[in-house]
């Protein structure tokens, strides 16, 4: 009998490859807080100094959301803000009109 050689090479466990993709969730912390603002400046907007703090808040913080990404709840802070200054506006020229009426 010859001598004959076998071949083997050693059995290599399956390695198995995993990759993590995490999806990174962008937030946009400034301008969900001008949105938040603005929307509490639609309900306690008639108080005169707090309402209009408030509502500064709300357009600052809105205003700066805007320069970053995602921008949705920025927008809705700055339109909503906008909104209230225009009823702000409008209320002060009613009150305007009517002692100027006395």
């Amino acid at each position: 009998m010859e001598n004959q050689e076998q071949h083997t090479q050693p059995q290599q466990p399956n390695q198995q490859t995993v990759i993590v993709n995490q999806i990174e969730k962008k937030s946009n912390g400034t301008g969900t807080a001008g949105f938040v603002f603005a929307l509490i400046t639609i309900f306690l907007g008639w108080i005169p100094v707090f309402g209009w703090i408030l509502w500064i808040l709300g357009l600052i913080l809105s205003s700066v959301g805007l320069m970053r990404q995602p921008r949705g709840l920025a927008i809705a802070g700055l339109v909503i803000s906008l909104l209230g200054l225009i009823l702000l506006l409008v209320v002060f020229g009613a009150i305007i009109g009517a002692a100027s009426l006395l």
